[in-house]
């Protein structure tokens, strides 16, 4: 469940949010959950830790962390600690839009994952330095307005080591790309700030982290291609 203490806290910070579009989102956002289920469980596979869901929406990364939660829970036994404490998962998480995060709130109240949802930006996350073992981000940097500074936030509140898993659509090659570039800006307004064209790997080759693995996943015309992969903070 949520917990009861996830006001906001100092540093936190929201946008004006997109009601209309929450509610779309939270109605219709599942259409291509079929075909994103595999790359969301790839988010949520072997987590430890501390993860952070940067840029929960209405929660669509809930079921698998709340899996990855109860999986943990079943063997927790054996990965006890020598003075007998079990090393459990801690799950945190932030969006910027109030709407959406009343949705979001909704859905983990009602669901079994026990997380920490505050309202916040990217560009300000509230957490300690070296603070964070996982971030997750999914078909979010799309909308972030300085995901260059988002990514030094990332960089900041994560372990030495500590890893972002990312799961974003980039802009297509060829005439759909072009298409893209001419319907970025409409898209933009429609899409609650989301970039059809935004580079999100040259965003990421720049970032202070260090991408360890990376895959081009073709979706289903005329939907754009997504980039699935990991990158580490550097010890």
């Amino acid at each position: 469940m949520a917990r009861p203490g996830d006001t906001q806290a100092r540093g936190e910070n929201a946008i004006e949010g997109h009601p209309i579009f929450a509610a779309a989102y939270d109605r219709f956002g599942g259409v291509g959950e079929g075909f994103l289920r595999d790359h969301r469980q790839y988010l949520a596979r072997d987590l430890e830790g501390s993860v952070l869901d940067l840029g929960a929406g209405t929660g669509d990364m809930f079921p698998y962390l709340a899996r990855a939660a109860a999986a943990e829970g079943e063997s927790e036994g054996a990965n006890a600690s020598e003075d007998g404490t079990a090393q459990g998962l801690a799950f945190h998480g932030i969006e910027p839009d109030p709407h959406m995060k009343r949705r979001a709130k909704r859905a983990a109240s009602e669901g079994p994952l026990d997380i920490d949802l505050r309202l916040a930006r990217a560009e300000s996350l509230p957490y300690p330095d070296d603070s964070i073992d996982v971030t997750v981000a999914s078909l979010v940097f799309c909308t972030i307005s300085d995901p260059e500074h988002a990514f030094a936030e990332v960089s900041r509140v994560l372990r030495p080591g500590g890893e972002l898993r990312f799961l974003e659509h980039v802009r297509s090659d060829g005439l759909l790309g072009h298409a893209q570039d001419v319907l970025a800006p409409a898209w933009k307004i429609v899409g609650a700030g989301c970039h059809l064209d935004r580079d999100f790997e040259g965003l990421l080759a720049r970032s202070p982290l260090e991408t360890i693995d990376v895959e081009t996943i073709r979706a289903p015309p005329p939907a754009t291609p997504i980039l699935r992969g990991r990158a580490l903070k550097r010890p």
